[in-house]
């Protein structure tokens, strides 16, 4: 029997799994595996580990890390920022979850890319945060980054502009 996941299915998995007592949890389909372990006792250990060969929506699954689970982030909620149009010569990198937007590893940390910043194919330009999981966002291309239009710490939606890039 073929199952077919997207980001919304994988992200209700995730969560099902994350407020259950379910210690260890294995899935693996014809292109992809998910497996999850849990140590609800050593924090410090990495939790989730999402290994990704397919692009669910041509999106990549990055990296998922943890985060301490007695540690939250309140954030108040604000309107989500809308994005100014964009030049018709700029790439738009969009969210590929519902998250939270960080520009940087960890408070007080470099952010991952300023303004004029090249990167390449793979490098890590933000962190999307669901559900306690940390994700990292990876460039698809090698590009500029032209603008970054949405602040550190604030909430996201599903396919939000996050940054626009000129490919190199």
């Amino acid at each position: 029997m073929a199952m077919k996941l997207d980001h919304e299915d994988l992200n209700r998995l995730i969560e099902k799994i994350s407020t259950s007592d379910i210690q260890e949890f294995s899935l693996e389909g014809e292109d992809f595996k998910l497996e999850i372990k849990r140590n609800l006792f050593d924090h410090n250990q990495v939790v989730n580990n999402l290994v990704s060969n397919t692009s669910f929506d041509k999106q990549k699954i990055p990296n998922q890390k943890t985060i301490n689970d007695n540690v939250s982030v309140v954030n108040e909620p604000e309107a989500p920022q809308v994005a100014p149009p964009g030049r018709s010569d700029l790439i738009e990198i969009t969210s590929p979850m519902v998250g939270t937007f960080y520009r940087a590893a960890a408070p007080g940390e470099d952010p991952f890319v300023e303004v004029g910043n090249n990167v390449k194919v793979g490098q890590t330009i933000c962190i999307l945060e669901a559900m306690k999981l940390m994700n990292e966002i990876e460039s698809e291309f090698n590009a500029e980054i032209v603008e970054i239009l949405v602040e550190n710490g604030t909430p996201v939606e599903f396919g939000q502009v996050l940054m626009r890039v000129k490919q190199s």
